[in-house]
């Protein structure tokens, strides 16, 4: 079996009116203490990782977050999984909110609401067996009639073989310790399942594979994901909506191809200039936006809109007040005072305002 595969077109998304959310996150909100001094006992400021975040998942959807590194899509996964404990806002799993619930609740509630790590080689024991790690969760749940059976038919469902259940992680491939710990995940039914980039720890000629197999079990199955991912190419091919994070906050979210093909808010905009094209003519054709200045610090976000002191198209009120997630005409919901147009590019509009938009040629 090869992972070399190439990436299927998404099954049409489910009908979200018609579904009841499986997973209500509203308002999240995360901050960790920064100390100093004498075994780390005084503090000295706080990092504000989300700000403020809020979606919801029905069942048999995808949806895929996705910003720089420090943004804070994996701290807002943490949260939900309460692997970080949220300072404050809702996160209510199938109507139940789970902010408050001690730790015997929450742990029934795992059950339903699994993850998969984005480092296949940390993830898994390397002292127990494939057999012995995916039996794992069936044991601490007490769920052991018929285990060595269950265990086959998770091995399978993921793509490997019964007879592999005797080795261990270090025999396996990268490709097939993820199967791995996506058959672990799976193990106790979730309805929900977080996908930590799941592919970026991964060889660029078997992370298709491992995203096709995640759509055959979703179809299979009906789970919902929250895919945390840097790999835009990936994301768009396999989600059914996505948002986009900055500095802890969601500054653009709708369905896929609303987004990519018309992105509203410039940083979307900066991040999809940069996905590569398989045309090498298209791709020749394409130029780069390069966003002035560094991510700022989370320990002193700007005022107002916190992308403004990059934005090639800021005004003065981008400073002064922060924008609220609005509907656009496109369909997605945007944070941005000047949000662009279906078909309006960020250069044009930075041209009307007298100002230049840099770009980074493609290398011919």
């Amino acid at each position: 079996m090869t992972d070399a595969r190439e990436v299927t077109p998404a099954e049409p998304a489910p009908d979200r009116a018609a579904i009841p959310p499986v997973l209500e996150v509203d308002q999240l909100v995360k901050t960790f203490d920064i100390r100093a001094g004498f075994l780390v006992s005084r503090k000295v400021g706080t990092i504000q990782a989300v700000a403020g975040v809020s979606f919801d998942l029905v069942s048999g959807e995808t949806l895929a977050v996705v910003g720089e590194s420090g943004s804070g899509k994996t701290t807002t996964a943490m949260c939900i999984l309460r692997l970080h404990e949220p300072t404050s806002g809702s996160v209510r799993f199938r109507g139940v909110e789970i902010t408050g619930l001690s730790r015997e609740e929450m742990r029934r509630v795992r059950r339903r609401l699994q993850v998969v790590f984005q480092d296949p080689y940390a993830s898994l024991d390397p002292r127990m067996t494939v057999a012995a790690i995916v039996a794992e969760p069936l044991r601490i749940h007490r769920e052991t009639k018929g285990l060595n059976a269950r265990v086959d038919d998770l091995l399978t469902l993921v793509g490997l073989k019964p007879e592999h259940g005797s080795r261990y992680p270090r025999e396996f491939s990268g490709g097939q310790r993820q199967r791995v710990g996506i058959a672990r995940a799976l193990a106790l039914e979730p309805h929900v399942l977080i996908l930590d980039e799941p592919v970026t720890a991964l060889d660029v000629s078997i992370r298709a594979g491992i995203m096709n197999l995640l759509e055959e079990i979703q179809d299979r199955l009906g789970i919902a994901y929250l895919l945390i991912a840097h790999d835009l190419a990936v994301v768009r091919h396999g989600s059914d909506r996505v948002a986009v994070m900055y500095l802890g906050k969601i500054v653009e979210i709708g369905p896929v191809d609303d987004v990519y093909e018309n992105p509203a808010h410039p940083y979307t905009h900066a991040l999809l200039s940069a996905v590569p094209v398989p045309d090498p003519r298209l791709e020749r054709a394409r130029r780069r936006v390069v966003l002035e200045g560094d991510l700022p610090t989370p320990i002193n976000p700007p005022s107002g809109c916190r992308f403004h002191t990059r934005c090639p198209i800021a005004q003065d009120v981008c400073a002064a007040e922060e924008p609220p997630l609005a509907v656009t005409a496109g369909g997605q919901s945007v944070a941005c005072h000047f949000a662009l147009q279906a078909g309006e590019t960020l250069a044009g509009r930075a041209d009307q305002l007298g100002r230049q938009v840099t770009f980074r040629e493609r290398a011919v």
